[in-house]
């Protein structure tokens, strides 16, 4: 695990609200880790003091001792002391409460206490990260020129780009809820809203909302909302990432890029062989269909097998459930103000998730407690409603738990900043292993009623205590289980199974497609396709015009 995620989950252990005795070697262990100032203060407070103090608040908090000193040689600690213990509490406290010293006081009265070291009075003020309601944490009046952040390298005066994305995650409402009154529906792509609207019914299908128009539907799911001061209805910041046209997306975040990168022999920082981008002008460039083309492809070669249990197949892994949702993760966590855009990559050795924007929880909190605190909160409620992403907040502990334990090696979870911008990655890495299938099938309920089954049509002849028409009805939507055949005649050769899988395409993409179409879309009859719909179980339900095919 890297340096910058040791350093996160370091400082998660401090308990900033009980006091405790420091000695050097402590003190040296915070130096080591980024997580220490001292300072003399043998004068009075130093000026500096409230750098440190903002610094540490928008980071990850932090140590600062009074009445220690660093040798500006070797960098090693001396006992300086204090004279005045008292005093110096007293002024501390004033000033942290005094708002045209700093913007705001983050601590309790046990974070400041005076202690001793090596026989010498010093002040302890152990700093928290401070909550995101309360960032940026600032000195003076102005956020522009007073606000601090910590790098390896001490307290740094903070850009423009990281105040203001401090300032837009502290509102109570996320941002992408907010109204585009300049915009209207036209700039939504009505393709996109259909395969939406399509995996919505697949999955919700008795849902009041399938017999809405797409108007309605869209107000429901929160891409579009009325204005209340004109009563007209607008697209949400949600809803134009969700489902608008590039160019339209571009005219409101002028740095909004998407990237599918896949090399898949010279590993993960290699040149691409494969590559998707918002911006290449032959799709619509949006969120949504961007999840849709990316996600089968990063699912693609996963080396485990699906399960049965009973006479269900469960094509949805724990394995391809993990790669979805640290894409999801991505995506509802990315700042799209932000520079450098958003990054997926594909590689022999593992996954690579980059996205502007630093996390809205400290890491260590959305690792080991499930925090969940996304920064396109409506963007994720949409994806839920498409069984894309958790909502129950245990999306990184899910995905840290399940690559750990079946590939026996942990993700890498950071945040960097460079040129003033913020970007967290997530690395998903295979470090040589190969899938422990035996741990996999134990993330699953009830294991032992499992049986395992290959990811491709086994021929006749081969074992007949196995299922073999593994091909899902709801191919590359995410899904818990799906009826299949239990009769060992009715299942095709492998010749058929690419057919059957097309078809089943199709009627994803449009499920009022005629059989006439399919036909000469896979360049096979009529009545073929009529049989093959016969074996997969779908029908079509409703009016001969009108109506539209309906999967088991």
């Amino acid at each position: 695990m890297s340096g910058n995620f040791r350093k996160f989950a370091f400082i998660s252990a401090i308990d900033m609200d009980t006091p405790s005795s420091f000695s050097l070697e402590m003190l040296a262990t915070y130096k080591e880790n980024s997580l220490l100032e001292v300072k003399s203060a043998r004068g009075g407070l130093p000026n500096s003091l409230w750098e440190s103090y903002s610094a540490f608040a928008n980071s990850e908090g932090g140590v600062i001792v009074l009445g220690v000193k660093e040798n500006s040689k070797d960098g090693s600690l001396y006992v300086e002391g204090l004279d005045d213990v008292h005093k110096l509490l007293k002024d501390f406290w004033n000033m942290v409460n005094n708002r045209q010293k700093v913007s705001c006081n983050i601590l309790t009265d046990s974070m400041a206490v005076p202690d001793r070291i090596e026989g010498k009075d010093v002040i302890v003020i152990r700093v928290p990260r401070a909550e995101r309601t309360s960032r940026p944490v600032y000195v003076g009046s102005d956020p522009r020129t007073g606000t601090y952040r910590r790098n390896f390298e001490g307290d740094y005066h903070c850009s423009i780009d990281e105040v203001s994305l401090m300032i837009r995650d502290s509102a109570l409402v996320t941002d992408d809820n907010k109204l585009l009154t300049d915009l209207d529906v036209s700039v939504f792509c009505p393709d996109t809203v259909k395969s939406y609207r399509n995996i919505f019914q697949l999955i919700r299908q008795n849902h009041l909302w399938n017999k809405e128009d797409d108007a309605m539907f869209l107000r429901r799911i929160g891409a579009v909302r009325e204005d209340k001061d004109t009563g007209k209805f607008h697209p949400t910041v949600a809803g134009l990432l969700m489902f608008g046209y590039e160019y339209e997306i571009t005219a409101v975040f002028p740095n909004y890029f998407l990237d599918y990168q896949e090399n898949r022999t010279n590993g993960i920082y290699a040149r691409w062989t494969d590559r998707i981008t918002s911006q290449s002008g032959d799709w619509s460039g949006n969120v949504f269909d961007f999840l849709l083309r990316v996600i089968p492809k990063l699912q693609a070669d996963l080396k485990v097998p699906f399960m049965f249990k009973g006479n269900q197949l469960n094509e949805d892994t724990p394995l391809h459930k993990t790669v979805r949702e640290a894409t999801v993760n991505m995506l509802a966590n990315a700042d799209f103000y932000g520079r450098r855009g958003v990054i997926v990559q594909k590689g022999a050795d593992g996954f690579r998730f980059a996205n502007p924007g630093s996390m809205r929880v400290s890491l260590a909190e959305a690792i080991q407690d499930s925090a969940s605190d996304p920064r396109n909160g409506v963007m994720m409620k949409m994806l839920a409603m498409v069984k894309y992403g958790e909502r129950a907040g245990s999306g990184l502990q899910g995905i840290f738990k399940t690559w750990q334990s079946v590939y026996h090696c942990a993700p890498k979870l950071e945040v960097t900043t460079s040129g003033g911008v913020d970007r967290t990655t997530l690395t998903l890495g295979f470090e040589g292993h190969q899938p422990d299938i035996e741990a996999m099938k134990l993330l699953y309920d009830n294991p032992d009623e499992l049986i395992e089954v290959s990811d491709t049509p086994k021929s006749k002849g081969e074992s007949k205590d196995v299922p073999q028409n593994g091909e899902s009805v709801l191919q590359n939507v995410p899904q818990n289980n799906i009826n299949v055949l239990q009769n060992e005649e009715d299942i095709p050769q492998n010749e058929s199974f690419d057919i059957k899988k097309e078809i089943v395409k199709l009627i994803n993409e449009d499920l009022q497609i005629t059989r006439e179409h399919i036909a000469k879309e896979l360049n096979i009859s009529s009545k073929t396709v009529g049989r093959y719909l016969s074996k997969l179980g779908i029908s079509w339900e409703g009016h001969p015009k009108t109506g539209h095919w309906k999967l088991p």
